[in-house]
């Protein structure tokens, strides 16, 4: 494992490290952000790891910076207060190696589950809160199902279960052999510009397109893997929620193609967990993060995390 430590000079606080985990013949880039000040004061608040989706590498999806736009980064919001918070570039995304494979959904299980040592070495934890959006989230909740002893809560946005209804995913289906002719995908500015507007416009700001399209690549990027996109119109579902035991967080937009709210729903009830919650929030759409309203999505992914123990 190699690793390389930053000081990030405009986060005040916020540290930056670099570590390289293996899953067989492939590295995998692990990308973590903490305040020591913030972990002092808040000691309890353990591990977040940050689960990247389809068309972004990690450091694009939640250490993403708009110049003149305010803080966009999930990482140094978390990190402020009091998280440790990781991430990770999956197969064939931004700096970890780029394969012949397609990166599905089981093998972004197959990555967190190479990464677990490494964080755990770091951090004298074993177990963590998980967040992942889009398909992000369907790799999140599947390693959930494969490593129910490292998971100790579970937040997913923009989630689709069995996708019946997506109009998203209808569209996308339409050039299934498109997708499965090639393995990647250009990813540049027009083609955030289009992921933005997808499902509304007007909840993201201008120079949103070409900062996305900088940042990846910048971190190794310019094009991306097509397996999740595969997965998500003819493999679905790709998880048990009867199989989730830990508290689940289900964030919603009121903007969101990719799954219906009866999808959701079906779901939610199939959790065998009490401790569990689906927020619905208005001027949101797929993009949670992303969006003009994301302080909106940092207020309900904190407040779930940091809800205190039942008492017993």
């Amino acid at each position: 494992m190699n690793m390389k430590e930053l000081m990030t000079e405009d986060n005040g606080d916020v540290v930056a490290e670099e570590h390289w985990a293996k899953r067989g013949d492939i590295d995998l880039y692990l990308y973590r952000k903490f305040s020591p000040s913030a972990r002092a004061e808040n000691p309890d608040r353990g591990v977040l790891f940050l689960v990247h989706g389809s068309s972004f590498s990690a450091r694009t999806t939640y250490d993403l910076s708009v110049p003149g736009q305010g803080e966009y980064s999930v990482m140094n919001a978390f990190a402020r207060l009091g998280y440790d918070v990781w991430t990770i570039d999956h197969e064939g995304y931004g700096r970890s190696t780029h394969t012949d494979g397609f990166s599905y959904i089981a093998d972004g299980v197959e990555d967190l589950k190479a990464a677990m040592p490494v964080v755990e070495k770091q951090t004298g934890i074993s177990a963590y809160s998980f967040f992942g959006s889009s398909s992000g989230a369907l790799r999140a909740g599947a390693f959930a199902n494969a490593c129910p002893e490292r998971v100790v809560k579970l937040g997913l946005a923009a989630l689709v279960w069995t996708g019946e209804g997506s109009p998203t995913l209808a569209r996308r289906a339409e050039k299934i052999d498109e997708w499965r002719a090639t393995n990647r995908r250009i990813v540049d500015e027009a083609a955030y510009r289009g992921i933005f507007s997808r499902d509304v416009t007007g909840l993201t700001v201008p120079e949103l397109p070409a900062a996305a399209a900088a940042a990846e690549m910048a971190n190794g990027g310019g094009s991306v893997p097509n397996g999740t996109y595969i997965d998500m119109c003819v493999n679905l579902p790709s998880m048990d929620p009867a199989r989730i035991t830990c508290p689940v967080l289900i964030f919603r937009g009121d903007h969101d193609g990719i799954a219906t709210e009866e999808d959701l729903m079906g779901f939610f009830s199939a959790l065998p967990t009490k401790e569990k919650q689906i927020v619905m929030v208005s001027g949101q759409a797929h993009n949670t993060s992303l969006g003009i309203n994301r302080h909106r999505f940092w207020h309900v992914l904190h407040g779930f995390l940091d809800t205190p123990d039942r008492l017993d």
